[in-house]
């Protein structure tokens, strides 16, 4: 089982029921990452041009024909960051960065092999996010981005032309020490171990007809 598969005790996360002040035992000091400002931008980028890498099979026949780009992790790496506070719009700042998407690409020779790249897309944002005051511990901008596509063309040379659905949230980050109120340590249910029950109605049968 888990926390969430019948697992009756009220020392496990889910819904509260009744005061949600019952229970409270503690303030506790855990170290996370706060998110000061946070904002998602989602756009259409047309005729963007990947340059693939790191081909499998390592030589196809040429021309290729595309199938699908995808992004390949969550974390979009951040470059050209640019931070200028707004004198006229307290605790706000222009935030600037070029945001690099890794993207795997999937395609067909011209013998029909099916075949995998590694490409990135890069995408410039200009935006305005609040920013925290000044402290000895420093804030930083993170980047967590999606993309897909579905329409592309081979344009030689180990390139493609494709138009994608990019999806990037911009965030304002800092490692803290955060004071939370606390219902004590989790209590763990043991584990479920998956089974495709095979048997799963024939043993419920009778030894003997009815």
């Amino acid at each position: 089982m888990s926390f969430f598969c019948n697992f009756q005790s009220d020392r496990c996360p889910g819904q509260i029921n009744g005061n949600p002040i019952n229970g409270l035992c503690e303030k506790v000091c855990i170290q996370a990452k706060k998110v000061f400002d946070a904002c998602m931008q989602q756009t259409q980028l047309t005729d963007v041009v990947l340059n693939i890498t790191n081909l499998t099979p390592t030589t196809p026949t040429y021309p290729l024909t595309f199938i699908s780009a995808k992004s390949t992790v969550s974390q979009g790496v951040i470059s050209n960051l640019l931070i200028d506070p707004l004198p006229e719009r307290q605790g706000s700042a222009r935030v600037r960065a070029d945001v690099t998407i890794p993207v795997s690409v999937a395609y067909t020779d011209a013998n029909g092999v099916e075949g995998v790249a590694t490409s990135t897309v890069t995408v410039t944002k200009d935006v305005i996010l609040n920013v925290p005051s000044a402290s000895i511990m420093p804030y930083a901008v993170e980047a967590i981005v999606s993309l897909v596509s579905t329409q592309g063309s081979y344009t030689g040379d180990n390139e493609f032309t494709i138009d994608a659905c990019v999806s990037i949230i911009l965030k304002i980050v800092m490692e803290v020490e955060l004071l939370v109120p606390s219902y004590g340590y989790a209590a763990i249910p043991p584990c479920q171990d998956y089974t495709q029950e095979v048997c799963a109605g024939f043993f419920e049968l009778p030894m003997f007809p009815q």
